[in-house]
C-alpha cells in the first residue's frame, strides 16, 4: 500500500495538521471490516514478540499519548491493542481535571510521575495536551500562557527521548456525525449509559473551537523527536491497524535485544 501507515499519518514538523483535510472514515486501502480485522492478529502478535524484548532489555520505554475528542475510542485503542502486551511491561494513566494537590505543582509535575519506566509501554488516556486544549476553551490559561506552553512540551517530550522513552503521540479523528451515533449509542444501551455525561454535550457544542484547538496544539508540538499521527477513528477496526502499525513501527526502530545469558 505505498507508504507506511506511520508515514501516511505522521504530521511534519513545521507543517500543518490539517485535520480538517484528513478524512476520518479512511479504511486504509482495506476493502471493509472483515479484511481489516483479519490483519490486526499479525500486528499484534508481533507487537508482543517486540515488547518482550523491550521488556527484558530494560533500557528503553515507549510512551503512547492518546488524545481525542469524547468517544473517539481512547478506551477501545487501550482494550483492543494495548491488550496484546504481557501486562506486566504495560502502565496505563488516565489524566483528569487536576485536584488540589496537583494544582499545587506545575502542570507537568503528575504528567511526570505517570511516565513509562525503563522497558515499558506505558499509554496516556489523555494527557498534558489537555493543558492546552481543555485548559484554553475553559479559561484556565490564557492564549499567552497556553503558547508557552506548547515550548514548555516540546521540551518536556524531548527530555523524555533523550533519556530513553520514545514518543508516540496518537491523535484519535472522529467526525462529528460519527461522534453523534457513538454518544446516543451510550444513551441507549444501559450497559454503557455510565459512560455518558452531560458535559460531553458541553464539549460536543463547542465542536469547531475544540478542532481549532487541537489543529494549534498538534501543530505547534509535532516534532522530529515526539511526532503526532493523526489516525482516522470513524472506523474502530481501522483505527486498531493504524496504532498497532505506527507501535510496531516504533518499537521496531529501537531493535530491542534480549540481554546475554550470565555465564
Amino acid at each position: 500500500m505505498g507508504d507506511s501507515l506511520a508515514d501516511r499519518f505522521r504530521v511534519q514538523p513545521g507543517k500543518l495538521a490539517d485535520l480538517a483535510g484528513r478524512d476520518p472514515r479512511d479504511r486504509l486501502g482495506y476493502g471493509g471490516k472483515r479484511d481489516g480485522r483479519a490483519a490486526l492478529p499479525p500486528l499484534l502478535e508481533e507487537l508482543d514478540g517486540l515488547h518482550d524484548r523491550l521488556w527484558a532489555e530494560a533500557t528503553r520505554s515507549v510512551l503512547l499519548v492518546l488524545q481525542g475528542m469524547d468517544a473517539s475510542g481512547k478506551d477501545g485503542v487501550i482494550r483492543h491493542v494495548l491488550t496484546a502486551i504481557d501486562p506486566q511491561g504495560v502502565r496505563v494513566a488516565s489524566f483528569k481535571a487536576p485536584n488540589r494537590d496537583e494544582l499545587a505543582h506545575d502542570y507537568l509535575w503528575r504528567v511526570h510521575a505517570q511516565c513509562p519506566t525503563r522497558g515499558q509501554v506505558g499509554v496516556f488516556n489523555r494527557s498534558h495536551y489537555e493543558d492546552v486544549v481543555a485548559a484554553l476553551l475553559t479559561g484556565a490559561v490564557d492564549r499567552a500562557r497556553c503558547e508557552l506552553r506548547y515550548r514548555h512540551i516540546r521540551e518536556f517530550e524531548r527530555m523524555l527521548v533523550d533519556e530513553g522513552t520514545t514518543v508516540v503521540k496518537v491523535f484519535l479523528h472522529i467526525s462529528r456525525d460519527e461522534q453523534r451515533d457513538r454518544l446516543q449509542a451510550r444513551l441507549d444501551d444501559p450497559t454503557k449509559r455510565w459512560k455518558f455525561h452531560p458535559d460531553d454535550l458541553d464539549v460536543r457544542s463547542r465542536w469547531s473551537s475544540y478542532q481549532a484547538a487541537y489543529e494549534r496544539a498538534i501543530t505547534e508540538t509535532s516534532t522530529d523527536w515526539a511526532p503526532w499521527y493523526v489516525v482516522p477513528a470513524d472506523h474502530k477496526w481501522a483505527r486498531d491497524i493504524a496504532v498497532a502499525s505506527i507501535l510496531v513501527e516504533a518499537v521496531t526502530a529501537l531493535d530491542p535485544q534480549f540481554p546475554p545469558a550470565d555465564p
